[in-house]
């Protein structure tokens, strides 16, 4: 059965007021406060002077599991929100692969296809990829965070802002640590399009979409929602989450909402982060199963959530 065997993530330490990014993205003083007040957003994180190999590294560092094990690491996925994270012909994965010293014939490939969602498709494809190989000894390496390098990258225009950090975790077919009880995606492509009616049915159906999803996932690992000890959502803002608890009844304070003001929507990476907090507010607890949840939005629109026991 698909586990983490260990989790990391690496938020660099400036940070800027999203009254700061105003100018930018041509923000009025009416909007800011709606940002602020209504959707739960402070400051983002950013490294103007760093890179996303910077960023890669250091999520990757904090996994102690990995060292002594590099040459058990079969396959690297790379978890991306946009297509492009990085201008051509810069290659930060593979860069990073060969720092870490895995084997240069180890396949590395990245997953985009549910957008923010992404993260969760990435651990759910790596355990499937060490499953058909039958070898229990084989490891993955997932990877997630990007750089805010272009307009399109730094705002979520009406929901949030993204942030720059980085997640990584190690994927193992079998193990007790963080197990993979259940994976649920509901794939919309009819919000492919730019069309102002269609936005208007996104945000229409939003909470409802991803509140299902939610249930999906927990009635596949054979749970009920009660049973759940935490959420670890994507960090588009508070307003979207509360909306969501509403509507499965469950409880604000075991969704790990804590770092939506101080670092923003680290993209891909922020289940990753969001695991750190969790850990150390005592959510996850040994053998009680929690939920990553995710919405994304890109080429249509992906709902997600995957189960675990921690």
């Amino acid at each position: 059965m698909t586990s983490l065997l260990a989790v990391s993530d690496h938020l660099p330490s400036g940070r800027v007021p999203i009254e700061a990014l105003a100018g930018e993205y041509g923000l009025t003083p009416m909007e800011l406060r709606i940002f602020r007040r209504y959707h739960g957003l402070g400051e983002v994180a950013r490294d103007p002077g760093g890179s996303l190999l910077d960023l890669l590294r250091g999520a990757a560092a904090g996994l102690a599991a990995l060292r002594g094990r590099e040459h058990r690491v079969r396959y690297v996925l790379h978890a991306r929100s946009f297509p492009t994270v990085v201008p051509f012909p810069h290659d930060p994965v593979r860069e990073l692969c060969a720092e870490l010293g895995l084997d240069e014939g180890v396949p590395v490939f990245s997953v985009g296809h549910h957008a923010c969602a992404s993260g969760l498709l990435a651990i759910d494809a790596a355990g499937r990829l060490l499953a058909a190989d039958g070898d229990p000894d084989a490891l993955a390496l997932v990877l997630a965070g990007e750089k805010a390098f272009t307009p399109e990258a730094g705002m979520v225009p009406g929901s949030s802002f993204f942030g720059e950090g980085a997640g990584a975790c190690l994927v193992s077919p079998v193990g007790g640590r963080d197990r993979v009880l259940a994976y649920a995606a509901d794939l919309r492509g009819e919000f492919d399009t730019d069309a102002e009616e269609q936005a208007l049915e996104f945000q229409r159906i939003y909470g409802e979409a991803l509140a299902a999803t939610v249930l999906a996932a927990v009635e596949r690992a054979g749970l009920a929602l009660e049973a759940v000890t935490a959420v670890l959502p994507h960090n588009v803002n508070r307003a979207a989450w509360h909306q969501v608890c509403r509507l499965l009844g469950y409880p604000r304070e075991r969704v790990v909402l804590d770092n939506v003001p101080a670092v923003g929507h680290v993209f891909c990476a922020d289940h990753f982060v969001n695991h750190r907090t969790a850990r150390q507010r005592g959510l996850l607890r040994r053998g009680e199963p929690y939920v990553l949840a995710a919405a994304g939005a890109g080429r249509g629109a992906t709902f997600a959530a995957m189960v675990l026991q921690h």
